[in-house]
């Protein structure tokens, strides 16, 4: 399990750096877990350390949104100010998320003539 942290903190220190020292406009860790990725696809498979240490920290996820939620309760006078921009952001993102996913999505299937059969539509 150390080691498997190790790689994934690693993964994620290079990332930073890489973003630092190339002025990369994404987030360090995005760029860990594409090295990451990178690394496991040329090694074709996932360790078994690494398998059940990313497990158990996915099964325990929902831990990481506790300082979120603090950060919306500390700041909820703010948040209360700006409710409609906020929520007018929240519906245009998530509406232009999921037109943007199920565009390309629909074409491809009509390309390769995939249609979803009526078993699939239950």
């Amino acid at each position: 399990m150390l080691q498997s942290l190790t790689v994934l903190l690693l993964c994620q220190l290079i990332g930073e750096v890489l973003v630092r020292l190339l002025h990369l406009p994404v987030p360090g860790p995005v760029c860990g877990m594409v090295l990451l990725f990178c690394g496991l696809c040329l090694l074709g498979r996932v360790p078994d350390g690494l398998a059940r240490t990313t497990d158990g920290m996915l099964a325990n996820i929902s831990l990481l949104f506790v300082p979120a939620g603090v950060g919306v309760m500390l700041h909820f006078d703010l948040i209360a100010a700006d409710w409609i921009a906020i929520a007018a952001g929240i519906a245009i993102s998530t509406t232009a998320g999921l037109i943007l996913t199920a565009l390309p999505m629909h074409l491809l299937r009509r390309r390769h003539g995939n249609t979803p059969s009526a078993e699939e539509n239950r």
